[in-house]
């Protein structure tokens, strides 16, 4: 920096010194003027040599000026270099050496950016997976299956798969399990949760005025996939099924209402899953594929009726319950359901299995041979204990 200043300063002081003698030449101009005033009348005769004097003279006096200032110059120079450097904050740093180590600095970062591209594309490939994992669905409102009788097909269908393929027995999906799914969300936490329980609350008033008071019975008929990777049994399309598609509809815009994130924007199309390959990764890499022929004698079986009574919050990450339902946050009822249906039915079955031992005891009472063992025994038993307890009195016994 100083070897800098100083290359620069002299030029600067030159100029202003420049400016100096100009402001002095002028009177020394004037002054043949003033001698040719003095000189009279013969002016004209002493001209040309009083000029030639001036001339000399003016040479002298400007290089004497010149003299002086190049000396001044350089005067002024070095301590004006001195003054200006002390002023400087960088005065102990060396400029060579900064933009040294400012080329060195970048070339390490060009080095750390080429050494770091495959890692920062890592970082974010881990990034986006990260987030995408942040809003996989975690929780998804459920229908659940109640019927006995479609509970019961679908088990005979997945036993006659298993028995053409033993394999994707790892794929069936247990009684206990099967549902409707409505929508799904993701809720990262308990506040999250409670949100979702006041929405599910709130959509019940929605869904009573859709349905007024009518019964909705969903009918249950015929077998699709979904690419091959995913086995269920459809609804048949009806009145029931357009209203259940707009109950659907409903709760999601209530739900986002609430800031819950609710999937994907593809249409519904409730059904209700029995097999997938996703169960198990270890059994997607031995079977890319559902043969639909495993299959094919159900294509269009009719596996029964359900009727629409309750929505539950279910959680898909949660501990199962014992019956392999899914763990229940909240639920909804409305409407009449299967399980009191499922009583009577138990009471009716219980009933009917105790008719024909009835029906036996009955036919036994009436027979002639029958009654006169019964009444035989009667009356033995009953001259038995009377005796004894006439032994027991004449013998004064403390028993008795």
């Amino acid at each position: 920096m100083r070897p800098l200043l100083q290359r620069l300063l002299p030029a600067l002081c030159s100029a202003a010194a420049r400016a100096v003698l100009g402001r002095r030449a002028v009177p020394m101009a004037l002054r043949p003027a003033e001698g040719a005033e003095r000189a009279g009348g013969d002016g004209r005769s002493a001209a040309p040599e009083h000029d030639g004097l001036e001339n000399v003279q003016h040479k002298k006096i400007f290089e004497e000026n010149k003299e002086e200032t190049q000396q001044r110059e350089e005067s002024c120079a070095a301590a004006s270099v001195d003054s200006l450097m002390a002023e400087m904050p960088f005065v102990d740093t060396d400029i060579e050496d900064e933009c040294a180590m400012h080329a060195t600095s970048e070339l390490s970062i060009k080095k750390k950016r080429k050494r770091t591209t495959g890692r920062e594309i890592e970082e974010g490939t881990e990034r986006k997976k990260k987030k995408n994992k942040q809003y996989q669905p975690n929780y998804f409102i459920s229908l659940p299956i109640t019927n006995p009788k479609i509970t019961g097909s679908i088990q005979a269908v997945q036993e006659a798969i298993i028995q053409k393929d033993q394999r994707l027995s790892k794929a069936m999906v247990r009684s206990g399990s099967l549902h409707v799914t409505m929508l799904v969300m993701h809720l990262s936490s308990e506040e999250e949760i409670r949100v979702a329980v006041g929405a599910l609350s709130d959509s019940k008033i929605f869904v009573d005025d859709l349905l007024k008071g009518k019964r909705v019975d969903l009918c249950f008929q015929g077998i699709d996939h979904f690419r091959n990777q995913v086995g269920f049994v459809n609804l048949a399309e009806n009145d029931h099924t357009t209203l259940l598609k707009e109950i659907a509809e409903t709760m999601k815009k209530i739900f986002q209402e609430k800031g819950i994130m609710t999937g994907e924007e593809r249409a519904f199309k409730p059904h209700l899953t029995f097999m997938k390959l996703s169960k198990s990764t270890e059994l997607r890499k031995q079977v890319k594929k559902i043969d639909s022929s495993l299959y094919e004698d159900f294509k269009n079986h009719y596996f029964g009726d359900e009727i629409l009574h309750r929505f539950d919050l279910c959680s898909m990450l949660k501990k199962k319950q014992p019956n392999g339902y899914y763990y229940c946050e909240s639920s909804i009822v409305f409407g009449k359901s299967h399980e009191a249906d499922l009583v009577k039915e138990a009471l009716r079955r219980e009933t009917q299995a105790l008719l024909p031992r009835l029906n036996q005891i009955k036919e036994l009472l009436t027979s002639p041979e029958i009654r006169t063992k019964i009444s035989k025994e009667l009356f033995e038993d009953r001259h038995n204990s009377n005796s004894k307890w006439k032994s027991c009195i004449d013998s004064e016994s403390p028993n008795a």
